[in-house]
């Protein structure tokens, strides 16, 4: 999977992460907050509940992991692969049943976090791409019959 860039007023590309905060703390504790928006619209929204069930019933652990990948992901230090290797996204999900259903309510958690943190508009989109890429290589299980099968019912420009 490539890190997301976001292209600067000179069309050059950009590390999400600098829109984060002024500094390297700052930043990282955008990076946390995050995170904590994430997990939390997760766990507080009952429409959310169906991968709400998919994690343990503690999310302090999921929320440090998480954490640890972003940093690295959105352009900061690498805090992850130090301490658990590569990521391998794919094969760390594969014990979760992931359909389209629960790609678009992730999406639609990080939206409402990214959304939360008043980050740009043109970066939120940025950034919500590169995570429709990842979400979506992360679907390991058929679409039940009758479901929803694409990203058409989310608005990830706000409309």
């Amino acid at each position: 999977m490539t890190n997301p860039t976001t292209e600067a007023s000179g069309d050059q590309p950009v590390a999400p992460i600098l829109y984060f905060g002024n500094s390297p703390e700052e930043r990282q504790q955008g990076v946390r907050r995050l995170v904590d928006l994430f997990y939390d619209e997760m766990d507080q929204n009952p429409h959310f509940d169906r991968i709400r069930k998919l994690h343990p019933s503690d999310l302090t652990h999921s929320r440090e992991k998480f954490y640890l990948f972003l940093s690295g992901w959105l352009g900061g230090p690498d805090l992850y692969t130090p301490q658990f290797g590569h990521p391998r996204l794919r094969m760390r999900h594969m014990p979760f049943p992931i359909s389209s259903e629960d790609r678009d309510q992730w999406l639609l958690c990080m939206v409402n976090a990214l959304r939360a943190m008043a980050l740009p508009e043109k970066v939120i989109q940025g950034l919500m791409l590169s995570f429709f890429r990842t979400a979506d290589f992360m679907r390991n299980r058929p679409d039940p019959e009758g479901s929803a099968k694409s990203l058409n019912t989310i608005s990830i420009k706000g409309e």
